[in-house]
């Protein structure tokens, strides 16, 4: 600072860093620095929320849809082709997933522990490093600052004392116009200007030797504020240091392009579209569905007497579908083996096809049997029976019920081990005649 500190000077109100108090500013970047920690955190928390988020609908989505896919008429490589945008879901999901783990388990874990070594909170309030700053700070401009406060003084004392010789002159000066021929007042007004010329221009030696002091104060004030001001500048150079390299550690988590397994999910999903061939799913659909399916084509059969031969087709139904190899159930209790149904006196005939003919066996058991002995007649039997085992009726005149239930026998077991019954609603229908017990 030069001699010439002028009125200009202090009147005019100032910015600067040297300023008495100015250095607050530097202070306050210290509580600054550990809010934008919070601030980076809870941006980081949430982006790793909104990857979760994404990662779920898209899991969501995948799994949605590869149902509705399977589910529908598509088939063939085709298929594959749309269900690999599933898969693709799936697999970015995954990555997204670990996006959000690393961004809450390194990068926010990573910014609170060195924000909690950076920044020590006070028992009473504030940082220690805020409260640091300020002591270095106001300890650094005290002696400046106490000479700047003295300046101030003999400045006013001076303007003051100028003020007053200005106006003592200016009282002479009018007394004199007025002719005023009292030679003792014009004395008086003479020594007042003499002596506040004496004060001012002794204020204004004092003023001036008051400014060189405050200018020998000066390159010390400004190396001692240099350097606490440069400690502070280190301490937040840390901070975007670290900061710079969280937000490039962030960058790299979040920048899927990066991953070869990102890559290699694209790459896949494109080979699997890709090897879609028209013309191999037209030959699967007619293998499977047109007239590349085979066919038993009806053939010259000779007639034979075995049962097995008289089956109508749905009792062959019936044996394959009814009849597990183990005889167990779904639920996992031991039922006993379906008896077939066929052509007999307890069993409807069916209009399906047959290896038999229409013509009526002159040797069976019914009306049109031995013509020369007559059947006696049947008499109808009612005996109340308990279901051991449940039964789902495969035909519409076949009776369903569950182990427990109970229904009443209208009719004799017949070869095949098939009986005519009704349920307790009034229904009568067949079912298997070891399926059920009678009820003592």
């Amino acid at each position: 600072m030069s001699g010439s500190y002028d009125d200009s000077m202090i009147d005019v109100s100032s910015d600067s860093f040297w300023e008495v108090g100015n250095y607050k500013r530097t202070v306050k970047r210290v509580d600054d620095g550990n809010r934008l920690c919070n601030d980076l955190m809870s941006c980081i928390h949430e982006r790793a929320r909104i990857e979760k988020s994404y990662a779920q609908q898209l899991t969501e989505w995948g799994k949605r849809w590869r149902q509705l896919i399977e589910k529908g008429p598509q088939c063939g490589m085709l298929e594959r082709a749309w269900s690999s945008l599933c898969t693709e879901a799936e697999k970015v999901s995954e990555l997204h997933m670990e996006v959000k783990a690393a961004l809450m388990g390194e990068d926010y874990e990573k910014l609170k522990n060195w924000q909690r070594d950076a920044y020590h909170k006070q028992m009473i309030g504030g940082f220690k490093e805020t409260k640091e700053a300020d002591d270095s700070f106001r300890k650094a401009q005290k002696p400046w600052a106490k000479k700047l406060k003295e300046v101030e003084t003999m400045k006013k004392l001076y303007h003051s004392a100028c003020k007053e010789e200005k106006l003592a002159a200016s009282r002479e000066s009018n007394s004199k116009l007025e002719n005023n021929n009292n030679p003792e007042v014009q004395k008086k007004l003479q020594e007042k200007v003499e002596k506040c010329q004496q004060e001012a221009q002794k204020t204004k030696e004092r003023y001036e030797k008051s400014l060189e002091e405050l200018d020998k104060l000066t390159p010390q004030y400004m190396e001692n504020m240099e350097q606490v001001f440069e400690q502070w500048q280190q301490f937040e150079d840390k901070r975007i240091c670290f900061f710079k390299e969280l937000l490039l550690q962030v960058k790299q988590h979040l920048d899927l392009s990066t991953n070869h397994r990102f890559q290699t999910i694209y790459h896949t999903m494109e080979d699997t579209i890709a090897a879609t061939d028209a013309e191999e799913d037209l030959k699967w659909f007619r293998s499977n569905h047109g007239p590349g399916m085979p066919m038993n084509w009806p053939q010259f059969e000779d007639w034979s007497i075995d049962l097995n031969r008289t089956l109508s087709r749905r009792g062959t139904k019936k044996s394959s579908e009814g009849v597990t190899l183990t005889g167990i159930s779904q639920t996992g209790a031991e039922q006993p083996v379906q008896p077939l149904k066929t052509n007999n006196s307890s069993v409807e005939r069916t209009p399906d096809w047959s290896d038999e003919d229409s013509t009526p066996n002159p040797f069976s058991a019914n009306g049109d049997g031995n013509p020369f002995e007559d059947e006696p007649a049947s008499p109808v039997v009612s005996v109340p029976v308990r279901a051991l085992y449940d039964y789902e009726g495969q035909e519409q005149d076949e009776l369903t019920f569950k182990a427990g239930d109970e229904l009443t026998k209208i009719g004799e077991e017949d070869d095949q081990g098939w009986c005519k019954g009704r349920l307790k609603d009034g229904q009568t229908g067949l079912y298997p005649a070891n399926y059920v017990e009678d009820i003592q």
